[in-house]
Order: C-alpha cells, then structure tokens, then sequence
C-alpha cells in the first residue's frame, strides 16, 4: 500500500499508536500527535466523558488506563479521505472490556483530534440482530408464560418484590431514551414520572409548541421516526410518539408518581428512593440513581415586590396553558428567549394585546438559514442522501472538541450574518437588542455554555420587527396591581404576566430531592467553564456533571435536547451496565467541583 496514501498514512500512524500504547513507550506516543492536539473519549479508556487537551494530557491518560484497559486492535472502517490538508478516518478497536468506534483527524504533525467512545460491552452486547431472542418457546409446556403474562409480572414484582438496579427520576424524553437502553441491556429500572401519561411533559405544554430541531436531528435511539414525519413536530404529536415508545420498548414506567425524598447509604451502595406512587407510598432501594429531570423542569421564578398585590393572573411560562382564555387581554411576557417568543407570537395570533420584555441581549437564528448552514451536512434529507445516518452524524459531531469548536462555528455564524442581514436590521430598528454570542460563535455555543439567551425563529421575529408584537426592554423591578414597573422608570399594564425566565441548573433537583449538601458536593450541571457570560470558568473541556460520574457516588445527570438524549444515552447506559454486571470501571478525570450552582 502507498504509505503516502490518505489509508497508507492512517494506517501507519495507527500501527505506530498501538505499538506505543503496547510498550508503552510515552515520548513515541506524544510524538504521533500534532502540537495542539485533542483525544476526546467516551467511556472506552476513562470511564467517563473526558477530553484530554495537549500531548502531555494524553500521555498521562494513557499512563493510567491503558495498564488496565489494554486498547488494541486499531483498524481502518471504510476509506480513509483527505481535504484541506487533513486526513481523516472511521476506526474500529477494542479494550479488555469494551469495543469501540472512534473517528482520526491527521495534519502534517500528527494526530490533531482522536474519538474513541465504547459502543458495547464484551460478554454483555444487546440482544439484537443476530442474538435477538427467539420470543416463543416451541414444543409443549403446561406452565407456559405468555408475553403479556411475563409484562404483567414483571410491572407486578419489580419496586415490590424485586428491586430496580436503577431508577430515572424524570419520564420526558431524556428519561425515556435512557430506560430505552438500559431495557435492552436488560438492566432492571424503572422511570418515574409525575404526569399521567409518557408524553405530558410535551402535551401540558402552551398549544403552539412545536420542535425548533429538524427531524434528522431528534430521533430516539432504536426506533427513528417515520420518513413521512414532519420536519418540526407539534408538542402532542411528540407527546404520542413518546407515549407508544414506552410501550413498544417496553419500560417499566410509573406514571402519576413523584420523588418524595432520596438518600444514599455510603455503606451499602444503595439509594432509600421514597415514591408517591398515585397515592402510595412506595421505597425503592436502587444501586444507582439518575436525574433525567432535564434542562427545562426546575422554573426559575423570580420573587418581586409586589407580586402579591397584581390583580390580575401570574405564570412561568412552564404554567402558561396558551392564549385561548386570553383574547383581548393585554399580555406582558418578561424575557426574549425560545419560550417568550414562542408564547407572544401564539397571544397575537388569538387576538391578544402582547408586549415583550426584553431583559438582555438574545441570540436569534432563523430556522431555514440555521438548518442549511448549521445542521445541513449532518442532519438533513441531503445528508441521509449522503449515506449519513444519524448513529454516524452524532459520532462526527462528537469527535469535534469543544475547544475547537468555536473557531468551526464563527464562520457560520458569519454567514448567517450575511444572508439575514436586512432581517436583523429590522429586528434591531424595532429596538430588539440582538448579539451572536460572546464571540460570535453563534447558538450551538450559547446552548452549550449556558443553555439560555437564544431563539430559533420560526415567525416571531417577525412579528416584533413589524411591531405587532410590542416591545420594551429593561429589568422588571415590581410588580404593581396593574402590571410591572423597569428600572428605567418605566410602567407598563396588562392582566397577564407570563415569566419566561428559564430554568434553574438540573442540580437544583439534587437539593430539593436529596439535600443542600449533596448538591454542592456534586456542583453545577451543564456549561464548559468557557468564562462567557452564565458560564464561569475554569475551563472544563466537557459539559459539567452530564451523563458521567460525579462526586456524589451512583448519582447521575441526564438531559439536554433530543440529539443528546439519544446519542449520550448509549454511554450513560453502558456506564450503568458495567458496575451492574461488576465490571472494574477506574474513572479518570473525575468532574472537578468549582461551582456550586
């Protein structure tokens, strides 16, 4: 073969790469990587979700984990490419425990970025194609168990009888996708969920709420939806998937329960888990405990002055039930993000009298630019076409690091600049106070750093631009009987006050559910330490506390949108799997705490 070749070149360094992990041999391996270089790992070495930055961070992994997890078997999936001066490559290989698939960038130093994330456990791979179960038992059997029969009884004994290994507090979609996994990694758990049906999380939602994501982009593992499903799909039709997904797959789903409290025995390793279960108090004593409350379940309701006295309706915008009780009222919706605009474009359609609140700077993308700048070669009918599933396009966008990931999105955003510009001159001549994110890096890196501060347009732009939909910027100071005052002096009246302030860090359920303490030993969930406005450095490199270890043993964060439900699932999964099965599992690089939330 033609070493100089995009296959020859990948195949030497990856030859070279095993035979320095094998020795091992530190100064060979620093030297096959570039001088700004990135391994970014996914459970395979660490036990955890860990990107190492720089040569000599690199090294140090490798020093701690390859003597236990032995990496090997490096090989080429598929064709190696070149573009621009970098040569990349699919790769397949396989630790004592784990095999995996990563993906290698090459540039004429070495290795500039290299993902390696485990995609099934040895001894323990998912009973699928052809070890799928054979669902009926031939030949004769008086005691025979039907499936039903089996559901029954499992629903029946599991949380009674026999114990959960793990139990999800949250059945959104976060929860759902992860009990998925656990399901055919045949972990017992089950998933508690307060509404009355899977789904509700979406359906009790305000009427206009649809997906801001594209279609390609929100599957749930195992079961896409169907190619005829629309490109953005209204909350009930999500709601519905989302109820017969549960069904289809399966879950051991308590509807109608919530977590009274929750403590952990440092002794035993287990969870004391308290459920209202529809009216009965049930214990639950799990080995493992996740929070899949998600981004969006913790209401941050501000405490004015003055907020007793209105003598009109106060909601979150996480209560609003939508504008049909609202016609000819006048509205004020404090905020500019996602929920705020959504909300004031649904009050103005149905007649209402609407003025937004803009309390500071809000990112705004317009959803046909977005989806063909941003999300087109990745998630799109074209990229399908291309022969990228979504299984390959959540593993190229994860072998991006963060820290690169800014100078990959500014371009973009730039473009989106261009295309839009008389958009956002309208916007900004109406008064909306607008950015593009602390660096110009556009929405993917203000969702990343701070999950808060954007909005995906999909017509109320629009409706603030023309001015139908009014606008006055300022921080609400009090709360007066007929409406609210701003700190610049400034009073505004209407009969509803809709708080679209956003959401709390998913932490604050650890407080609530488990204790002040434990909050503050595990730390703020969510943001890269990018010290960008709402995101506080240090650098971390990784979203804090997401889907990996934390410092609070067998407590566990899961959330975020539908992509990164559906793919980080797969490792939290795994995760979970292995210390059921009692696998070692030495995390490396344990979620350091410097904020406390």
């Amino acid at each position: 073969m033609d070493v100089a070749s995009p296959m020859g070149r990948v195949q030497t360094w990856l030859a070279k790469f095993e035979d320095a992990l094998t020795k091992p041999d530190t100064e060979a391996l620093k030297g096959l990587f570039a001088k700004d270089c990135y391994w970014r790992d996914l459970v395979a070495f660490t036990w955890n979700i860990k990107t190492m930055e720089g040569r000599d961070a690199i090294a140090d992994m490798v020093n701690a984990c390859q003597p236990h997890e032995h990496g090997r078997n490096f090989q080429i999936e598929g064709d190696a490419n070149e573009a621009d001066g970098i040569t990349d490559a699919w790769i397949t290989f396989e630790t004592d425990k784990v095999r995996g698939k990563g993906h290698i960038r090459l540039n004429d130093e070495g290795c500039w970025t290299l993902l390696t994330s485990a995609q099934e456990l040895k001894g323990f791979e998912e009973a699928k194609g052809p070890r799928r179960e054979r669902g009926v038992k031939h030949g004769a059997d008086p005691d025979r168990e039907t499936w039903s029969e089996a559901r029954a009884r499992e629903a029946a004994e599991l949380g009674y009888k026999t114990q959960p290994y793990v139990v999800i507090i949250g059945g959104g979609q976060g929860g759902i996708a992860l009990g998925a996994r656990l399901r055919r990694l045949n972990v017992p758990t089950i998933v508690i969920e307060k509404n009355d049906r899977p789904g509700d999380s979406w359906r009790k939602r305000y009427k206009s709420l649809c997906l801001h994501d594209p279609v390609w982009y929100d599957h749930l593992p195992y079961l896409p939806f169907p190619d005829h499903w629309p490109v953005f799909a209204p909350k009930d039709k999500l709601g519905d998937w989302l109820e017969m997904y549960t069904k289809v797959m399966e879950l051991n789903y308590w509807t109608r329960s919530t977590c009274q409290s929750a403590s952990y025995d440092e002794a035993t390793g287990e969870w004391t888990v308290k459920v209202d279960r529809d009216g009965e108090e049930v214990t639950l004593k799990p080995k493992q405990l996740v929070l899949a409350t998600g981004m969006s379940a913790f209401p941050n309701m501000p405490d004015l002055p003055g907020m007793d006295s209105f003598k009109g309706e106060i909601q979150h915008s996480s209560q609003h039930p939508g504008p049909d009780a609202y016609k000819g009222k006048k509205v004020l919706v404090v905020g500019s993000n996602n929920s705020a605009h959504d909300i004031c474009a649904a009050l103005w359609e149905n007649g209402a009298d609407v003025t937004m609140i803009q309390r500071s700077s809000t990112h705004i993308s317009r959803s046909d630019t977005l989806m063909d700048v941003a999300l087109g070669a990745l998630y799109s009918e074209e990229a399908v076409a291309n022969g990228i599933d979504v299984n390959t396009a959540d593993l190229i966008f994860a072998s991006i690091p963060y820290k690169v990931l800014p100078a990959i999105q500014k371009p973009g955003c730039d473009e989106m600049k261009r295309r839009d510009k008389e958009f956002y001159d309208r916007l900004e001549k109406a008064g909306f106070q607008l950015d593009f994110g602390a660096d110009d890096t556009g929405l993917f890196m203000k969702y990343l750093r701070r999950g808060s501060g954007y909005y995906i347009d999909v017509g109320a732009s629009e409706l603030v631009a023309d001015g139908k939909i009014k606008l006055a910027r300022g921080q609400v100071v009090e709360v007066t009987p007929t409406g609210v005052k701003l700190d610049s002096g400034a009073e505004l009246e209407g009969d509803l006050i809709v708080f679209a302030t956003g959401y709390s860090s998913m932490n604050g359920w650890a407080a609530k559910l488990i204790s002040q303490e434990v909050a503050d030993k595990v730390g703020k969930c969510w943001g890269l330490g990018s010290d960008t406005p709402k995101d506080p450095g240090p650098w971390e490199g990784e979203l804090r506390n997401m889907w990996k270890p934390t410092q609070q043993d067998a407590l566990w964060f899961h959330g975020g949108n539908l992509h990164q439900s559906r793919h980080y699932s797969q490792f939290l999964a795994l995760q979970l799997k292995a210390r059921a099965e009692g696998l070692e599992t030495p995390v490396y690089g344990l979620q350091e705490v410097h904020h406390k939330g």
